[in-house]
């Protein structure tokens, strides 16, 4: 299965392999998962991605680098052959590390040695050289881990969660009160320890949905779709998917 958020992953299939893995259990409270992708590519492709509410620690060359939220389409260019080890943390599993609000970070790429100092850049090519670079990775990020991790960015997560897996929340106000906490603390939560506005998360889960409809080749009702993900009409829905993928959700389906 594609990962969610990968925009036409069909046409990547046949020279990009994607494997994920599971964080030991002392990495759990702080790390969603670690993803390799590996590619070889006949001639340049361009990556297109809706990126989710994580902070990533990427092993890649030439240096390690860590990628904030990315609130509009990352866009990646594979050339010839190579991997990436990547550390995806759950939402606010990186507040530990981030110095400072994690919106700070948001649509940035910032090495990985400001954080972890020059030994990340030293375990590069430990972890891409590794029969297992997810383990190699891990290795290097246990020991650095907080002893204990942080109750808010544990319950930050779990808000994250909620709000995103129901689809009938659209509205800020409402994701608050499903939550039993005030519109301004949870922006200020997710300033704090996501590095993306609230209304920016419930926009994405719901494009997410919409590109991932798209991609199923099966004829979509769009003016359905729109009402299903809160949308007021299928103009709005079109709207906030061209702004942020540059193309009709109709177009994306036909390309």
């Amino acid at each position: 299965m594609s990962p969610r958020g990968l925009l036409h992953p069909d046409e990547s299939a046949s020279f990009v392999t994607t494997a994920t893995r599971e964080p030991a259990a002392g990495a759990a409270a702080f790390v969603e998962f670690y993803w390799h992708v590996r590619w070889r590519a006949p001639e340049p492709h361009d990556t297109k991605v809706l990126a989710h509410p994580n902070v990533h620690l990427v092993f890649e060359e030439p240096e390690p680098l860590v990628y904030g939220v990315d609130r509009g389409l990352f866009v990646r260019r594979l050339e010839g052959e190579g991997h990436v080890l990547g550390v995806k943390f759950r939402p606010g599993g990186f507040r530990s590390f981030a110095g400072g609000p994690v919106l700070d970070l948001a649509d940035r790429r910032v090495p990985a040695s400001e954080f972890f100092g020059p030994e990340v850049t030293g375990a590069l090519r430990a972890v891409l050289d590794a029969a297992d670079p997810a383990a190699e990775a891990e290795a290097f990020l246990l020991p650095r881990l907080p002893a204990r991790p942080d109750p808010l960015a544990e319950e930050v997560a779990e808000m994250v969660a909620r709000i995103t897996d129901d689809p009938s929340l659209t509205r800020v106000a409402d994701a608050a009160r499903t939550l039993a906490v005030s519109t301004r603390t949870l922006q200020r939560l997710f300033a704090e320890y996501v590095g993306a506005s609230p209304k920016w998360v419930l926009r994405r889960a719901r494009l997410h949905e919409a590109a991932a409809r798209a991609d199923e080749g099966s004829t979509v009702d769009w003016a359905e779709l729109a009402a299903d993900l809160g949308y007021s009409d299928q103009s709005h829905l079109t709207r906030d998917f061209t702004a942020t993928v540059g193309t009709s959700p109709a177009a994306y389906a036909r390309a």
